[in-house]
């Protein structure tokens, strides 16, 4: 099944997603893609393939909702598919053969024991580098349990921890990695180390460079968005003009 281009230039899947099987497939498809719609990120959604809902309508919390609420657990703890809070700090879905490229463009191609160089290099805060730790030491773990061993169980230590969490997060250091019911509300995250979860692809990503990375995505997207500018890739992907403009030349 392939997608399809509306007269807007925007990336529709055939018809309704309904299994992880033909979700793995949507997502595939995309290259990458938000798991609900995001304004201003002009991506294909998962939620709009399960609901064929617009965009524009709004998130409801129906059946649809709970299925892709459970997905996004799945997939990346089957190791289908990435997710992560990525593009605008909001859940993303990135599949197998396009996560090498975005571990290239963004130096991530890293083995557990890096949080030290990544500190001392400035790229992460001592927050993300306890959580990074605690993830070497122990493996998976679930949100409250991750707080606790980092000691940032209290209300300001939950605001560090959400900070630090999504700057590895962004870095693609640490990945979204199923559910566990710790309390009785919702069911808590658990993470993992992108190294651990996905070896093949970061072993893959140490011999792209970051040019190649980036007209390698430029090209993906540009295959559902043919007439978008160089300025409109450089806002989605954090790039320079020049960086933007050379990946869509390339």
């Amino acid at each position: 099944m392939k997608p399809k281009l509306t007269s807007d230039n925007e990336f529709r899947w055939p018809r309704r997603v309904t299994t992880l099987a033909e979700a793995q497939k949507f997502i595939d498809a995309a290259g990458f893609c938000m798991l609900f719609p995001v304004t201003n990120v002009p991506l294909p959604a998962l939620y709009s393939a399960v609901t064929r809902r617009s965009p524009s309508a709004g998130v409801v919390f129906d059946k649809h909702f709970e299925k892709l609420w459970r997905w996004k657990d799945e997939l990346p703890r089957r190791r289908r598919a990435y997710y992560a809070k990525y593009f605008r700090a909001r859940g993303t879905f990135i599949s197998l053969a396009q996560l090498p490229y975005f571990l290239a463009m963004r130096d991530s191609a890293v083995v557990p024991g890096d949080h030290a160089r990544l500190y001392a290099d400035g790229r992460i805060r001592d927050d993300a580098r306890v959580i990074w730790e605690a993830l070497e030491e122990h493996g998976p773990l679930a949100t409250l349990e991750l707080r606790h061993l980092c000691h940032m169980e209290t209300k300001a230590g939950n605001v560090r921890f959400k900070r630090a969490m999504l700057d590895l997060q962004c870095l693609l250091v640490v990945v979204h990695f199923g559910s566990e019911q710790e309390t009785g509300a919702w069911a808590s995250g658990r993470f993992e180390l992108t190294s651990r979860a996905f070896p093949k692809q970061i072993s893959a990503a140490r011999s792209i460079a970051p040019e190649q990375a980036r007209a390698k995505l430029a090209s993906k997207y540009l295959g559902w968005h043919p007439s978008a500018p160089p300025v409109q890739l450089a806002r989605l992907f954090g790039w320079s003009k020049d960086e933007a403009a050379k990946a869509m030349s390339a």
